[in-house]
């Protein structure tokens, strides 16, 4: 019996291990759940994979056409053709007609035939632009990815942002407690005032009231951040990653020479110009003939009565016989009220608007990522001076609090001196979130972001 317990709480223990170790996750592995769970990023994989089904498609048109027929008719009532009565006897007066129907009530044919594309401009220049397409929606493909480490990593950051802040006033709540039981017990004993008590006091409350705070921004934090990933919201989640400042945020970035050709808007707008261009020579080269050749083969059975599948070589009606043929067909564009100049023209706006646009995004970029450098470097400039402040405020306090308890000093000064730090702190830990920020936002404007 002992033995089976044994076995079964080992066998709870490595299962509440596994189960632990499976709500882990480092940013990257945060970042890989995502790409592999984000709906949006499964959709826009999907439209890569309908994409290369599209171009299938119209490769499919250059391929041979094949396709089966069978006809079987029951002629209620046979047609009638009209003739003239001379064609049966000369002697027949001019003009006069007799009402004939020809045929037998059940015919059948069954057959197949085949058409093959021989030349076609639409068809060339469609191959081209559905190889466009699908480079397009590759590129759509990393956009999307690129904008989810964006989030994800955003996200990630401000829950450890706020878990450091959550850190440093529980300490600061353990400090200002212990300094409220000293000051109690000797506000019993006759030494201090009941306003030194109630000062610590406020403090005290106004500390846990801000902890409350960071708290529910915590768990905000945390349910954007597992909506960001396509993580279940009611699924416990563990980040394992440290929060440290001086890791890759100690070098200035660069405002000049920003190279934004691995931008992935950039990357669009230069695929959208191919396609584009392919559709004002497809336009172009319209005017030129289309060329096919098609065949077919049928046999034809006609009965007076349904037995269609019945053979008789010796009985004529009761045989299937064979037509074939074979042909080219050339369709020339001669005149088509010039709708198709005017076509021409209007593709010709829509690429000169999508070069427009193409500098001006060029000229977005650069602006973007110059404006994103030159904030990650002056937030780089404020997170050093906040982690001085924060230092020296610690300092403060710690020297307030000594004259304190020595009798030198004034219980207003240490509540001062707290509140300073505290206000340093905060300001630290902003400086640090807008570093990271800033940095993310930089190498995605410069394209970086995702390798």
């Amino acid at each position: 019996m002992k033995i089976k317990l044994s076995i079964l709480f080992t066998t709870l223990c490595i299962t509440q291990y596994f189960a632990q170790q499976q709500n882990n996750y480092t940013l990257q592995q945060a970042i890989e759940f995502a790409v592999k769970n984000s709906p949006s990023q499964l959709n826009s994989e999907l439209d890569l994979q309908s994409t290369v089904y599209k171009r299938n498609e119209v490769l499919g048109l250059g391929l041979p056409q094949i396709n089966g027929s069978f006809d079987f008719k029951d002629y209620l009532e046979l047609p009638t053709s009209i003739i003239p009565l001379s064609a049966f006897s000369p002697l027949a007066p001019p003009n006069t007609y007799a009402a004939v129907k020809f045929g037998t009530q059940y015919n059948a044919t069954g057959g197949i035939s085949a058409n093959q594309l021989l030349f076609s401009a639409d068809y060339l220049f469609g191959l081209k632009a559905s190889k466009e397409l699908i480079n397009l929606s590759r590129i759509n493909v990393n956009r999307s990815k690129t904008d989810l480490v964006a989030q994800v990593s955003k996200a990630y950051y401000g829950v450890l942002v706020n878990k450091e802040r959550l850190k440093l006033i529980d300490a600061n709540i353990e400090k200002l407690e212990k300094n409220y039981s000293e000051v109690s017990a000797l506000n019993k004993q006759g030494f201090v005032e009941l306003i030194d008590v109630e000062r610590l006091e406020v403090a005290k409350n106004n500390l846990s009231v801000e902890k409350q705070k960071v708290v529910e921004m915590l768990k905000i934090g945390e349910n954007m951040l597992k909506f960001q990933m396509g993580y279940k919201l009611n699924e416990p989640i563990l980040l394992t990653d440290s929060l440290v400042a001086t890791e890759g945020l100690d070098k200035e970035m660069s405002t000049s020479n920003i190279d934004i050709s691995n931008r992935n808007e950039y990357q669009i707008l230069n695929a959208q110009q191919k396609l584009y261009d392919i559709d004002v020579k497809r336009l172009k080269w319209g005017y030129l003939p289309t060329l096919a050749a098609y065949g077919s083969y049928q046999y034809q059975t006609m009965r007076k009565e349904p037995n269609i599948f019945d053979n008789d070589k010796n009985n004529a009606i009761k045989q299937w016989y064979p037509i074939g043929l074979i042909g080219v067909q050339m369709n020339i564009n001669i005149f088509d009220g010039l709708q198709r100049h005017y076509k021409i023209q209007q593709s010709k706006i829509t690429s000169q608007k999508n070069q427009n646009n193409l500098k001006n995004i060029e000229l977005a970029s650069q602006f973007e990522a110059s404006t994103a450098a030159i904030s990650y470097n002056n937030a780089l400039k404020t997170l050093s001076n906040n982690k001085r402040n924060m230092e020296l405020a610690q300092n403060v306090f710690n020297v307030s609090t000594k004259k304190y308890q020595q009798g030198i000093g004034s219980n207003i000064e240490v509540i001062n001196a707290q509140t300073s730090m505290r206000e340093a702190e905060i300001n630290y830990y902003n400086a640090l979130y807008d570093v990271l920020v800033y940095k993310i936002d930089y190498q995605k404007a410069t394209g970086t972001l995702v390798k």
